[in-house]
This record gives structure tokens, sequence and C-alpha cells, in this order.
């Protein structure tokens, strides 16, 4: 089939139904981009087998999915079926999953013989080394644990997390608040008589050096840092 467009498939009760749809739209309304199911449509009909051009009957679709209406059909074979990928889609999806996965384990994961982030170049070439395979639909959260464990034959990590106890001037509050609480968990927090923010907080070991580096740039240099335990 042309990669002018591809296919949703769908199987129930040992049935198969299809839709046709524009690739990089159905893509988009499979991620919740596009709202109106009838853009990503080539053409309002469910087949049997598209490329035969064979049709579900009004009596198979009533049977099947409670309505013989095609958009309805079509909405329902979108959130229940699969996407065919174009080849392009694919590699791309599975790019930017992979790049995902390795900046979230150089950010997590520590080398447990130095406690420092592997660099990103290392984690790639591992991957590569393990063979590691990237889902494209599925996010890189969810996929991160399982490539972990590819991985450690090859490389050792380990997700180890320190404490930093943290004082902020109050001149830069407004600037550091956010930042730490994007990046760290807190612990613990209390306010200074001078309005000055203290807190404890915890993040992965892997991000220490570029948390005191932000947190130093947003508080040009005046935040205080102590380490607590790592």
């Amino acid at each position: 089939m042309s990669e002018k467009y591809t296919l949703v498939r769908y199987s129930r009760g040992g049935e198969r139904f299809e839709i046709i749809v524009d690739p990089d739209k159905g893509l988009a309304y499979k991620r919740g981009e596009l709202k109106d199911v009838s853009e990503a449509l080539m053409i309002e009909t469910i087949f049997t087998d598209a490329r035969k051009g064979e049709k579900a009957s009004r009596e198979r679709l009533e049977a099947a999915f409670g309505t013989s209406d095609p958009l309805k059909v079509a909405e329902i074979i979108f959130k229940r079926g699969t996407l065919l990928l174009t080849a392009e889609q694919r590699r791309e999806m599975i790019e930017r999953k992979r790049r995902a996965i390795i900046n979230i384990i150089s950010r997590t994961y520590v080398d447990p013989r130095t406690k420092l982030p592997h660099p990103p170049t290392r984690i790639e070439a591992a991957m590569r080394e393990a063979h590691v395979n990237i889902d494209p639909f599925k996010d890189p959260e969810e996929q991160v644990k399982d490539v972990v464990k590819a991985l450690r034959p090859i490389l050792p990590l380990s997700m180890e997390s320190v404490e930093i106890a943290i004082k902020v001037p109050p001149e830069y509050v407004s600037k550091a608040y956010g930042l730490v609480r994007s990046m760290a968990e807190v612990k613990r927090e209390e306010w200074g008589s001078d309005g000055s923010w203290l807190a404890l907080v915890e993040l992965p070991a892997a991000m220490q050096v570029e948390f005191l580096d932000r947190l130093g740039k947003a508080t040009q240099g005046s935040a205080q840092t102590r380490m607590m335990r790592g």
C-alpha cells in the first residue's frame, strides 16, 4: 500500500475491521492532536480487508460496535486498534523515544563506582551493543526500566538519590522556588523571618550537578547549599 495512506486495524470477536487514513493526520488523531476523526479518514468506509476492497456489512458493524455509523465506528477503531505506521513515521518515532529514554537515564542513573552520570553518548552506544528495541507507541518513562535491565550487563547503572539543604535569599525566592520544585522533591520547608526560603530536597544523584548549577544561576550564586545525604 502506498505511503500516501495507511490503515488502522482492529480485531473483535474473531473479525477484522480496517479504516484507510492519511498517515500524518491518522498519527495526529491517535495522539489526540486532531479532534475530528473525519479529517483523518481518506474514505468514510469500514472494511474487513481494505487491500481487497472488502467492506464490512451493516449487520457486522451493528453486532461488533452497536452502530453502523462509520464515523462512530472509526473512533472506536482508532481508540482500540493499531495504526500501521509508515516506515518514515516509525523511524522518527523510535528515534524520538530513544533520545527521550537516553535523557531520562542520564538524568536519573549514575555509575555506582563514580557516583556520576554516564554521558549520553555512552548510554547510546550501550543501547546499540545490547540491541535494545524501542516501542514507538509506549511512553519513554514506561520503557526505561526494561532498557536499564538490558544495559546493566554492559553498563553499570544505579539509581541513587541525594538530599541537599538549601537556603534561598528572599529576593530570589520567586525565581528559585519553581525551579527547585521542578527538579527535586521538597521533603521539608520553612520560611525565615527575613522571607528567605529554607528547604530539604531530594533528587537523583545524576541531577545533582545540574541542579546546583541552575540554582546558582537563578540566585546569582547567593543560595546556600549543604549536602545532607549522598
